[in-house]
Formats: C-alpha cells, sequence, structure tokens
C-alpha cells in the first residue's frame, strides 16, 4: 500500500459534542479525498474509485494488499463487520472471507420506501453496498440467503441455529487455514446471538465488538450484565489503533450505508472509535476498534 499521505487534520468530539463533530469528520473526509483524487489523476493504481451504490457518488479510497494468515469472517447482516471491524484490516490487511448471513432484508431508509417497495429490491441493494464496503479490502464473499429478523424481536428458534451452524460449517470446510472472526454479540438482537453462538460452536474465539446497535447496548446496563454473563469468565479484551486509517473508514461507511442518509450513520462507530481509543497507552492513537477472545491465538 502507497504511504504517500498528506496532513489531514483528524476530527475530535470537543466540549460541544455532537453538534460540531460530524461536520468536523466530513470536512477532515473531504481534504483527505480531494489528496486521494490528486493521486488517481496522476496514475497512482494504490487508489482506487468507488461508486456509492444508491446514488452513484464518487469517493477514492487506497487498495488494500492482503497478507498473512487468511481470515473467516461471519457476519450477520450486510453491514456488521464494515460498523465494527473494517478500520483494523484497512490498518492491517489479511485474506478475507466475509459469509454473510442474514442476506434478505426490507429494511430501507423510511424516506425511500416507496422506490424500494419489495424484499427483492431492499436486498439487492443492501449486497451491492456490502459488496462495495468490502471491495478495498479484496474481500471474498459468500452470502447465505436468510431473512433477517423483523421487529418486534423474539428468540430465534433452535431449529434454525440448527440450520445456520451446518450451513456454515460448510463454508469454514472450504476455508480450513483460515482464523474465525464472528461477532461478539453485546446486544439483544437475536440475529446478532445466533450468529454469535453458530459461530461458538463452530470454535471460534476471536469477536468484534458490535456496533450495529451500540446505541442501544452501550448505554443499557442489563445489556452490559447479560453479555458478562454469557462470556463468563470475562473474554481478554484487545485494542487495535485505527487512527491512520479512521478516514477511509469512513468512505467505507458511505459504501454500506448509502441510502441511510451515513452522515449520521459514520457518525456513531467513529466517535465510539474515539472513545475506545481512551483506554490506548497515553499518546499511541486517537481511535481504535475493540475486540474479544476467549483463547490466545
Amino acid at each position: 500500500m502507497n504511504q504517500s499521505r498528506t496532513p489531514v487534520t483528524l476530527p475530535v468530539p470537543d466540549a460541544e459534542g455532537i453538534y460540531t463533530f460530524p461536520d468536523d469528520l466530513v470536512r477532515a473526509h473531504e481534504e483527505w479525498t480531494d489528496h486521494l483524487v490528486e493521486r488517481h489523476r496522476a496514475h497512482d493504481n494504490h487508489v482506487i474509485e468507488l461508486m456509492t451504490p444508491y446514488n452513484g457518488h464518487p469517493y477514492f479510497i487506497e487498495l488494500r494488499h492482503p497478507a498473512g494468515r487468511p481470515v473467516l469472517v461471519i457476519e450477520p447482516h450486510h453491514d456488521d463487520f464494515a460498523l465494527s471491524a473494517s478500520g483494523t484490516f484497512l490498518a492491517h490487511p489479511r485474506p478475507l472471507t466475509v459469509a454473510t448471513v442474514f442476506t434478505r432484508s426490507t429494511s430501507v431508509h423510511p424516506a425511500l420506501e416507496d422506490a424500494f417497495t419489495t424484499e427483492a429490491a431492499v436486498s439487492r441493494l443492501r449486497e451491492r453496498e456490502g459488496a462495495a464496503a468490502l471491495s478495498p479490502l479484496a474481500a471474498e464473499r459468500v452470502l447465505l440467503g436468510h431473512r433477517d429478523a423483523k421487529p418486534p424481536y423474539r428468540p430465534y428458534s433452535q431449529d434454525r441455529l440448527e440450520q445456520i451452524t451446518h450451513e456454515l460449517h460448510e463454508v469454514i470446510a472450504a476455508h480450513p487455514d483460515a482464523e474465525l472472526l464472528a461477532p461478539a454479540a453485546v446486544t439483544r438482537h437475536p440475529d446478532h446471538l445466533l450468529v454469535h453462538h453458530a459461530a461458538v460452536r463452530l470454535g471460534c474465539r476471536w469477536f468484534w465488538e458490535d456496533l450495529a446497535f451500540w446505541p442501544t447496548y452501550a448505554l443499557s446496563g442489563c445489556d452490559q450484565h447479560l453479555f458478562r454473563a454469557r462470556t463468563a469468565p470475562t473474554p481478554t479484551t484487545e485494542l487495535v489503533d485505527i487512527t491512520d486509517v479512521i478516514l477511509d473508514k469512513t468512505t467505507v461507511l458511505w459504501m454500506h450505508g448509502s441510502q441511510m442518509h451515513p452522515a449520521r450513520k459514520m457518525y456513531r462507530p467513529i466517535r465510539h472509535a474515539w472513545t475506545t481509543a481512551t483506554v490506548l497507552p497515553a499518546g499511541t492513537g486517537t481511535y481504535a476498534e475493540r475486540f474479544y477472545r476467549t483463547e490466545t491465538p
């Protein structure tokens, strides 16, 4: 990867918090994009162009060149890996295969409900968003084709857990050398819980902190208690500094949420990454992603 960078002032939530940070983030991202546009025009083959799937807006990002042990990611929905762990793999690219379990959906921004009236139309858009978000990482994709849960949420059935565990077992068998990565399920969402439980049954010991439902679980004492109880003994926490790639992660988030008004969707996970980084040793980073391990890798 080309390490040539132009100085960009990274956004940091200030005393006024939520009122100024999104604007600062967008401004810093625009400056970084302008720099990448210049490199692209100069025929720098390390920079590629992406198009937001919903409206075709162009963005630019540095293409990653994966190396090392392969990783098989098991995600509930198309956006979960991008929200929660993409910064780590932008900073430390490894060969990726991403298996998405719930790929049929009617979840679309309310403003677009008249334009996307069927499950098939919404699912196609979400699939394109997932592909665009993963393309800078050169990831292979496996789509299992299950329907996501609809509110009001109910516990998943044992039969469904068995079926999805069996399907994931076949995916894992096709990638025998890959390290498994799955959601920690710090949430009560049944799709996240099901995928977490299936991954544990299949030998996964490395998990990302779910950010799709961060506003729910992060502020909920009961969710935190349920997570600690479910994962007892407490897994080892692992932080990854993603400061150097935070603006590229912003580009990835524009891809995965192209129809979901991503300025707001980008703000939450990136502000959370800033909060998480406070646990890093002093002066080592401004943004970080959090993972959990239940055994030494």
